[in-house]
């Protein structure tokens, strides 16, 4: 006579899969704990027995040695800490304006791969195509050479006009001198960027309550532009240049960008943007072309159907892709100690060879190209979730 479960019968553990899996789960993650431990313990005790020290205690140590290019006052005097705080500055300052020449380039690239011109689209296919199967490292061997080699000596500077000069030493141009109403036209831009950014919603909302638009763009432009003009008038008006002039070998005062900078930018632009360029046109064209006859069957002008009808559609498409191509590039930046430019990565390597901590320098360097990666995908992320259509 056969026997019918009433369902209060006890599981034996190793059939029950809920709690295997968590003895599984445990298990693994001990056994990783584990090794970490021994490999931990084992480090510690071999640079105990060859008297190497340990610890971040070396980040208050006089760094003694000089940096080319720096955000921040900085001198050979100063700590390891403040110069490696240097090495993320400029590493942010390459990667920040690296990819939002990229996202303009590679857009521009990819709308014109599409283009109905025949030249256009193959010039635009020539660029991805060959940027695209060049190694980065190559290109800015490139472009590190051709600022050098190709650009005169700052005696023989190239100087289209009064106060800019292209040598192999940068590019030197002017600067407003320094006056306290300079830096009151940057915040009335933050100011004015803020208003801007409020006004294009009420409109939005304005347009699909009454249906009647509102000209956004020139208000926007006035915004941006009236504003600092006023306070640049409240401010005195200043109109004094701080122009470069030749003194010896160099030049002195203006603004350069050195040749390890513009290389480093040029390289990583020109060739992340091929690869956004492709992603662009792949999200132009997974857009349905009826959208796109529709359109222009309600009498709109070619180039407000793309900005107003393909691309908000396509970025649904290019967001994704696009995170990992400015992750790229911004890890990509660690190739700068190749040509010179005192990245993250060269300062650290140079902290690594004067203390000998070799440890702890490495896990700076991954720390914060971790803390890179994380911060931009966040950011991305948002936006890609802002822009995600709503189901309903």
């Amino acid at each position: 006579m056969q026997t019918v479960p009433t369902g209060n019968e006890k599981i034996p553990l190793l059939n029950d899969p809920a709690k295997r899996s968590l003895i599984y789960q445990v298990g693994v993650v001990l056994m990783v704990a584990a090794l970490g431990y021994y490999l931990m313990s084992n480090t510690l005790n071999n640079l105990e027995r060859q008297s190497i020290a340990t610890g971040f205690g070396f980040l208050e140590k006089e760094s003694s040695f000089e940096i080319g290019e720096s955000l921040i006052s900085y001198s050979a005097a100063d700590n390891y800490a403040r110069a490696l705080i240097v090495g993320v500055l400029n590493t942010l300052t390459v990667s920040f304006i690296g990819i939002v020449l990229t996202v303009f380039l590679g857009t521009l690239v990819g709308i014109a791969r599409l283009s109905s011109n025949w030249l256009v689209s193959r010039m635009a296919g020539i660029y991805i195509e060959v940027l695209q199967d060049i190694p980065v490292l190559l290109q800015l061997f490139f472009w590190y050479a051709f600022f050098y080699e190709m650009l005169p000596s700052p005696r023989q500077a190239l100087h289209p006009f009064n106060g800019l000069f292209f040598c192999n030493r940068g590019m030197i141009f002017a600067v407003p001198a320094d006056h306290p109403a300079w830096g009151w036209m940057g915040w009335a831009f933050i100011v004015a960027c803020i208003a801007v950014t409020l006004m294009r919603r009420w409109a939005i909302q304005r347009l699909y309550k009454t249906g009647k638009p509102f000209p956004i763009f020139w208000c926007s432009l006035g915004l941006l532009l009236g504003l600092p003009l006023i306070v640049w008038l409240l401010g005195g008006a200043p109109v004094a240049m701080d122009i470069p002039q030749l003194r010896g070998f160099n030049f002195q005062g203006g603004m350069s960008v050195s040749p390890e900078f513009a290389a480093l930018l040029f390289g990583l632009v020109l060739y992340t943007s091929a690869f956004v360029a492709e992603i662009v046109r792949a999200g132009i064209q997974s857009v349905n072309r009826g959208q796109t006859e529709a359109a222009r069957s309600l009498g709109l002008k070619p180039g407000r159907v793309l900005s107003l009808v393909i691309l908000p559609q396509a970025l649904r498409v290019i967001i994704p892709p696009l995170t990992s191509q400015m992750l790229n590039l911004t890890k990509n930046s660690s190739l700068a100690v190749a040509i010179g430019y005192p990245d993250f990565v060269s300062v650290a390597n140079t902290t690594i060879n004067q203390t000998g901590q070799a440890i702890e320098g490495v896990a700076l360097i991954m720390a914060v190209y971790l803390c890179f990666s994380l911060l931009t995908s966040a950011f991305m992320n948002w936006y890609n979730k802002k822009m995600a259509l709503v189901e309903r």
